[in-house]
């Protein structure tokens, strides 16, 4: 299984439009960060949330089909590429499946209301929504939700085998926490050094992951207050700064 970060960067990106701040204009290419999302990749291509960026994901990994997304919450920065799962249904004559919790199926019917007309149109993504109500099996993959908390919106984390992926996170109840145990590589919101109601900081992110006891720890949805050298000296040895297209191997 490879897991590529498409993008590593909170809803607003780095660079962020009219900002000149040193980490927007940083010559550092681990401070360029595209809308959070990754690609899994095994006997099937995973998607976890379609990024603003969707499309630009696809062409820089030169990625030729996706089998599958897992959706973890509505938000706009991680839904609103959906529409550009259209080239790879003309292409393959595929339906995609999109899975989601029924709430963020709801929405994505309500903003996506185009596409689920139950008419085929030329140029229209053919995908099929099905609700998260357990485990989820695509291929090879067995993905487990996990349940945590954005403020107060429920949000779906993903373990697969000892890798995890939680994003947009302020607190993970003790159930969740069980789910989370026995890690090789865990993906974590860290947006930024100051605490913020919605997502953890990168101190509550290196706290949790210790709690957690993963053996590599890396952090996701950085905003431009996060330069990638910084905050990795700030941080320690296991819990590292995620950046766009960095790829992890494993068994």
């Amino acid at each position: 299984m490879r897991v590529i970060f498409l993008g590593t960067g909170t809803s607003r990106g780095i660079p962020t439009v009219g900002c000149d701040c040193k980490v927007c204009t940083s010559p550092n290419p681990k401070n360029k960060r595209l809308r959070s999302s990754i690609l899994i990749e095994s006997e099937a291509n995973v998607v976890i949330d379609t990024s603003v960026d969707f499309r630009t994901q696809m062409l820089q990994h030169n990625v030729k089909g996706v089998d599958a997304v897992l959706y973890t919450h509505a938000h706009v920065d991680h839904i609103l590429g959906l529409d550009d799962i259209c080239p790879f249904n003309t292409w393959s004559r595929k339906t995609t499946r999109l899975y989601a919790s029924p709430a963020t199926l709801k929405e994505l019917k309500i903003t996506f209301r185009h596409l689920f007309k139950g008419e085929v149109q030329a140029g229209v993504p053919c995908v099929e929504l099905i609700p998260i109500e357990g485990n989820v099996r695509i291929a090879d993959l067995e993905f487990e939700p996990v349940e945590v908390l954005h403020g107060d919106l429920p949000v779906l984390g993903f373990r697969v085998g000892r890798f995890a992926y939680v994003t947009d996170v302020s607190f993970i109840p003790e159930k969740s926490l069980g789910q989370l145990e026995g890690l090789d590589y865990l993906v974590l919101d860290g947006l930024r050094y100051q605490s913020h109601p919605k997502h953890f900081s990168l101190s509550e992110a290196a706290e949790m992951a210790q709690k957690l006891g993963a053996k590599q720890t890396f952090l996701i949805h950085m905003n431009h207050d996060v330069d990638h050298d910084e905050g990795n000296a700030f941080l320690p040895e296991s819990v590292r700064l995620a950046y766009d297209g960095q790829i992890l191997e494993m068994d």
